[in-house]
């Protein structure tokens, strides 16, 4: 193509290339969103040439890039419009003119090559202006960039534009009669566009939108109608349609325009759930995002709903979450929407017990806190808020970390409320209340003596006719009445009783929070009751219980607390009028309040508790179910605890926990020698810890021949657990709540496949307490007996290969002996330790004889006589609650027979091992199936590093002796010296299958899971321990310390160093009890490993005679190592 400059005079046969290039300060005369903006040239006296329609950007420019070709023969001036046009797709007419121009060529080829402007007639005092390039050319390819319409119109397009012109007019004059003629015109288009016209949508919106600016003006037209219409279009032009989000934004603006004028709440809801659509539809840097973004768009959506009424119905709550959606970070309304979304959700969680709401709650609490630094004009609100979600967790969870966090942001709260402030009413009642909470916890008077304090002072701010005044009421009678508890003084809870009837009287009969006082003047009642035996209290406690009840509904979660008080109430009339129906009522109450499935797991544990004291204190036949729901709550709630460490902290909150399942064992023992059961109980509510860990590393060969799909499931969900469990320690209160709600989703999602599991056959009972003929496959290769001392009775069972369980009473040792025993031990064991080898050790004789006669003596005589058990045949020990802490391997009767022998001791008739419960032995017993070629590995760490123990001299040659000894079949390995750190310790722990280790032992007595062996760094702790799945593992030698003592709060839950070797896969461990004497012990474990690897020469590595070789070794170092340093070892496992 040539180019080529000309004059005018010479422009015949010549053409112009013009590009549209854009246009900027594009408004629209109605000022009306367009759907795009496109460019009009005539091209001849018959045709027009239209640019391609693009969006309209966020600065009212618009770039297009289109080229149009002109002869100037047939158009000798430039004629163009710039138009708006109200649909993207299909088109109905042509829109509405910003602006036309007409201009000659002479007047704009003075540009050579390159672009110009040219400015239109003013729209809203700013001129539209187009930067446009022009070209002559000698010749041209008719290749235009966008297309050419014929100037020949239908009738429904040109009355379409003269309703645009018309509704122009009108927005420019303000004249009602334009606005008029536009709804005529537009309503005569929708007319021709019956249902089905490609049309129709855009018909539809025109007359709307003419409509409901009639409706904003002058409250003309009917808003439902209106509505309606743009609904009709908003149905014609589904998602993915080019109109659609022009349609839900018409649609929002009726909506907001009937909220701001009526005020009707579903409006603003309807309108806020268009806009989260809609804002994703929109392209940042359009116009139709920065309408929809700006201030009348999203933000007014947001603003009225935040002014909303305070609500917690399920419709509610979606409407907060779409605003919050509304409102991202840093958007300056998120802070309130979160507060709201907050309350909501923890307004919900009251009422159901939800547990998902009350996590949500404090996740945004927490966020709303950090948008409130120090400084900020509302940060003592949102620090109130904060904590008082946290104040129901603790409530619901017993998390002692909430309760912790809630009263420091409480007294925080309190502290920017000075004296004079407004809400300093409630930061003072806010923080009484927790100082009651946390006195119920642990009894500090001074909790409850400032909480009264606060207390009144809250009341002196709230007067009679402040809305609060009777809720302060309630909770300073509470506050009284607690304290009643404490230090019974009858004036106060008289003064309670006044204070609860008084806030009753004020309470408008549908507060939602009268129940409380309800049952609150009840227990305060029947408190009364026990005092004066005032017939007219108790039925009076009675009758307001029920009141209580009938005003919830049957998922309440305070309808806990009213079966707590009628069950408070009939048991006292029973102890007065020794009514059983009284009783029969109490424990109805005591069932219903412990099974109430929307109540937290701490107020029902606490609620079976009780119910258990009582049925055993009455001699109910409940007990047994009452011990059962016990010991199934208990499991649950602990395993709400993400951490191994959380776990026994939840263990250990509660009164007599630690002796529930004994006294369990001993009830089904005492009604009706229900024996099995009690193997059961004790089963389930012994090595709590261990069992609840170990169901994560549940084999599942067996689920994979069956359900493949279902084992591969929960193998995934199993890693994940414990990949949470052992990232769950954040300091950070936010990312620790993270990673709670996550272990929470993943527990729901275990049990939802485990409960699948269940429904396949054979697999009824996975991964339930396991039942007696389950448990009864660790007697296999000899009889277990099971030691259970009680504030009941003391007794054994003994569990044979075979056939029912056998008990075995023990009238003449009880619980009380047994505590007494054990402190004699311990300081029989420390006198030992200062004593020379050859002296003899008195006290532990004496101390053992007992142990023989009072014990161990009648066991082995059904041994002996029942079961005809052959000598020298294996048995286990499992020993429970205080039997944890005696040596019972060790009995002997110390007697010498009429031919001068002695007589036999326990490990003279029997080979003893020890299990912490009968799941154990049973996992280990499977874990043999996995044998693979044995590795030996000996750990010794006699030069830890300053101030982490003594020197151990004999470490080196007991490493080197046992390398000795080791068959030289097996692959051996010495770690050492500066090699054997924790990292190395762990790393030889995973790679072998036998281990000698030789070090340093220590218990931990405040936390178990921090007993470690010391290594040249840092411990190797049992937690680390724990972490290690070793499956392939078989047998460990722990040469040091304190390996096998237990946790002195929670004895039954064997948490100690040599459990934790078996749990993560090693199936025989011989382990210690108290401190060993490393020079003296290496006797031991030479005479061990003699007898364990006899003949050496076989090479035959069997971990299964680690209990005969101990005995064995033992035995043959009598005359060199002292009772004290031989009974020390013990054997645990296979």
């Amino acid at each position: 193509m040539q180019y080529s400059a000309i004059m005018p005079g010479s422009w015949g046969g010549r053409y112009i290339i013009l590009e549209v290039i854009s246009g900027r300060d594009l408004k629209i005369p109605s000022r009306r969103i367009p759907a795009g903006i496109y460019i009009s040239i005539d091209v001849d006296s018959s045709r027009r040439w239209r640019s391609a329609t693009g969006f309209l950007s966020s600065n009212e420019s618009m770039a297009w890039g289109d080229t149009v070709t002109i002869s100037l023969d047939a158009s000798p001036a430039l004629s163009v419009e710039i138009w708006a046009s109200f649909e993207f797709g299909q088109m109905l007419g042509s829109g509405e003119i910003i602006g036309k121009i007409e201009q000659p060529w002479i007047d704009l080829l003075d540009h050579g090559d390159e672009p110009f402007d040219i400015s239109f007639l003013p729209v809203h005092g700013v001129h539209p202006s187009l930067t446009l390039k022009a070209t002559v050319v000698h010749a041209f390819d008719d290749q235009d960039s966008a297309q050419i319409d014929s100037n020949v119109e239908r009738q429904i397009a040109r009355d379409t534009d003269a309703g645009h012109a018309q509704f122009a007019r009108y927005v420019l004059s303000m004249t009602v009669s334009h606005l008029h003629e536009a709804v005529q015109h537009f309503r005569l288009v929708l007319e021709q566009c019956p249902v089905g016209h490609p049309d129709r949508a855009a018909a539809l919106t025109n007359l709307a939108w003419a409509r409901l600016k009639g409706y904003i003006q002058y409250n003309r037209h009917d808003i439902d109608s209106i509505t309606s219409l743009f609904r009709d279009a908003l149905a014609l032009r589904p998602q993915g349609h080019p109109d659609h989000p022009l349609s839900l934004y018409h649609l929002t603006e009726a909506l907001n325009w009937r909220y701001r004028k009526e005020r009707t709440a579903f409006s603003i809801d309807e309108s806020a759930q268009l806009y989260r659509e809609l804002l994703h539809l929109c392209p940042e840097g359009t116009y139709l995002r920065s309408i929809v973004a700006g201030t009348e768009g999203v933000d007014y959506v947001i603003r009225a709903c935040n002014k909303l009424p305070k609500d917690a119905s399920d419709k509610a709550i979606h409407l907060r979450r779409v605003v919050l959606e509304l409102c991202p970070l840093g958007n300056e309304h998120r802070l309130k929407a979160l507060d709201r979304l907050a309350w909501a959700l923890m307004t919900r969680f009251n009422h159901s017990g939800n547990i998902d709401d009350l996590d949500e709650g404090i996740q945004y609490s927490r966020e709303a806190m950090s948008l409130c630094p120090e400084g900020h004009s509302e940060r003592d609100s949102y620090l109130n808020n904060l904590a008082s979600s946290l104040r129901s967790r603790f409530n619901h969870q017993g998390n002692s970390d909430a309760l912790a966090e809630a009263i420091a942001l409480y007294e925080e709260a309190l502290r920017l409320c000075t004296v004079g402030h407004k809400p300093r009413d409630s930061s003072l009642n806010n923080l009484a209340t927790v100082l009651l909470t946390r006195f119920n916890q642990h009894g500090d008077d001074d909790d409850i003596m400032r909480a009264i304090d606060l207390l009144r002072e809250a009341l002196a701010l709230r007067l009679p006719w402040n809305a609060n005044h009777d809720h302060t009421l309630n909770n300073l009678a509470g506050a009284l009445q607690t304290r009643y508890d404490k230090m019974h003084s009858e004036e106060d809870l008289n003064k309670a009783i006044d204070l609860y009837r008084d806030s009753i009287r004020l309470m408008q009969l549908d507060d939602p929070e009268r129940h409380k006082s309800l049952h609150n003047l009840s227990s305060a009642l029947c408190s009364r009751f026990t005092q004066t035996w005032k017939n007219e209290d108790i039925e009076m406690a009675i009758q307001l219980c029920q009141q209580s009840l009938s005003a919830l509904h049957s998922l309440h979660p305070d309808r806990y607390f009213g079966y707590l008080r009628l069950q408070e109430a009939y048991l006292s009339r029973f102890r007065m009028q020794h009514n059983l129906d009284n009783l029969s009522f109490a424990i109805e109450n005591f069932r219903l309040a412990s099974t109430h499935p929307t109540q937290g797991f701490p107020c029902r544990v606490e609620s079976a508790l009780h119910w258990v004291d009582t049925a055993e204190n009455y001699q109910h036949h409940s007990a047994l179910e009452a011990y059962q729901v016990c010991l199934d709550l208990f499991d649950k709630h602990v395993m709400t605890r993400s951490t191994i460490i959380s776990r026994r902290k939840a263990a250990t909150d509660f009164r007599d926990a630690q002796s529930l399942p004994v006294n369990a064992a001993s009830c089904a023992i005492r009604y009706d020698d229900l024996l099995q059961q009690a193997v059961e109980l004790l089963e389930q509510g012994r090595g709590q810890q261990w069992t609840l860990a170990s169901r994560l590393r549940t084999p599942l060969e067996d689920l994979e021949l069956i359900s493949p799909e279902q084992a591969c499931r929960l193998s995934d969900i199993n890693k994940r657990l414990s990949d949470v469990q052992g990232s769950a320690c954040s300091t950070n209160q936010a990312a620790a709540d993270r990673t709670a709600v996550q272990y929470r989703k993943l527990q729901e999602q275990w049990g939802a496949v485990v409960a699948e599991i269940r429904n396949l056959k054979g697999f009824s009972r996975f991964l339930l307490p396991p039942l007696y003929e389950h448990l009864q496959v660790a007697a296999r290769h000899g009889p277990v007996i099971i030691l259970i001392a009680s504030r009941y009775l003391s007794s054994a069972i003994i569990v044979p290969t075979s056939g029912k369980p056998h008990r075995v009473p023990l009238p003449s040792i009880a619980l009380a002996d047994l505590m007494i025993l054990k402190d004699r031990f311990g300081r029989a064991i420390r006198h030992a330790s200062r004593m020379h080898p050859a002296e003899t050790r008195t006290d532990l004789i004496v101390l053992l004889r007992i142990v023989w006669e009072e014990i161990m003596l009648p066991i082995v005589n059904v041994l002996e006589n029942d079961l005809k058990l052959k000598r020298h045949s294996r048995i286990w020990l499992c020993p429970t609650a205080a039997f944890t802490s005696i040596p019972l391997h060790a009995a002997n009767p110390f007697m010498t027979k009429a031919d001068r022998s002695k007589g036999p001791c326990l490990e003279d008739l029997y080979i003893c091992s020890y299990t912490p419960t009968l799941s154990a032995l049973v996992r280990s017993r499977q874990l043999m199936k996995k044998r693979v070629t044995p590795s030996f590995v000996t750990i010794g760490q006699g030069q830890p590093s300053a101030g982490k123990g003594k020197a151990l001299l004999a470490v080196d040659s007991e490493l080197e002796l046992v390398h000795k000894l080791v068959p030289a079949t097996a692959n051996r390995n010495t770690i050492s010296g500066d090699a054997a750190t924790r990292a190395g310790a762990l790393e030889a722990l995973e790679e072998n299958t036998w281990v000698h280790l030789a070090c340093h032992g220590k218990q931990d007595p405040m936390q178990p899971y921090n007993s470690h062996f010391v290594m040249r760094d840092d411990h190797l702790t049992l937690l680390d321990i724990m972490e290690r799945d070793i499956p392939h593992a078989e047998f460990a030698f722990l040469s040091a310390c304190h390996t096998a003592v237990g946790d002195k709060e929670t004895p039954d839950e064997v948490i100690h160093l040599a459990a934790g070797l078996q749990f993560s896969g090693f199936k025989s461990v011989v382990a210690t009890l108290w401190e060993v004497d490393d020079a003296v012990a290496k006797h031991v474990v030479e005479a061990f490993y003699k007898y364990m690897f006899h003949p050496k020469e076989a090479g035959v590595m069997d971990c299964t005679k680690a209990a005969w070789a101990l005995n064995c070794a033992t035995h043959s170092v009598k005359t060199k190592v002292p009772i004290e340093q031989r009974m020390v070892f013990i054997h645990i496992g296979v």
